[in-house]
């Protein structure tokens, strides 16, 4: 993969996971500041509401941020895009869709076949 392709991926990748961090302090800062004092039981249930969807997005990119971590890696090493299955280049497409990815196409459909037909 040409270099400057490889540094525009690692930049994609570097902001992707400066905004998870800055998304997680902003999300701790809510959380500190909120007072447990709501009389309303309305306004109560509406805010332990949101801060489960809130701590949900967060486990979210908390699993992203490691695959961000693992991609940047790759590239350190001189393995991104390649397929941790089967060796072969992953295309550039698939990469553009989803920079953290680790498999090709072909080995991504046949393990969701796998995983559909298992129950998983």
């Amino acid at each position: 993969m040409e270099q400057n392709v490889l540094d525009n991926f690692k930049k994609q990748l570097e902001q992707k996971r400066e905004d998870i961090l800055k998304g997680a302090d902003r999300t701790l800062s809510e959380l500190t500041d909120q007072h447990g004092n709501i009389p309303d039981p309305n306004d109560r249930a509406t805010a332990e509401s949101d801060r489960n969807f809130e701590l949900r997005i967060r486990n979210r990119e908390r699993k992203l941020f490691a695959k961000i971590e693992a991609a940047l890696q790759r590239i350190e090493d001189g393995e991104y895009g390649e397929c941790t299955s089967c060796g072969e280049l992953i295309g550039l497409k698939r990469l553009e869709a989803r920079p953290v990815t680790t498999l090709c196409i072909e080995c991504k459909t046949l393990q969701e076949s796998k995983e559909k037909s298992i129950g998983k």
